[in-house]
């Protein structure tokens, strides 16, 4: 597993292409043969779901902090 908490931005992104491309093609890619490694899409999800949640956390934490900043000037 990568370490998401320490990618940039800009990787999560990447990163989270990546991932629903692979789940994207290992469904259209069952149709025609038999995979070997039956689990990828679920790890590729699980995977897509832990950037979604550090993405989300990030956005948060920097709403929080602008939030904070109005109040104490205010």
């Amino acid at each position: 597993m990568t370490e998401i908490n320490k990618k940039s931005a800009e990787d999560l992104v990447k990163l989270l292409e990546e991932k629903r491309e692979a789940v994207r093609s290992f469904r259209f890619g069952l149709a025609g043969s038999a995979k070997k490694n039956v689990k990828a899409p679920l790890l590729a999800r699980k995977e897509i779901a832990r950037i979604l949640t550090e993405q989300n956390s990030r956005l948060s934490a920097s709403v929080a902090q602008a939030g904070n900043a109005k109040e104490v000037t205010a």
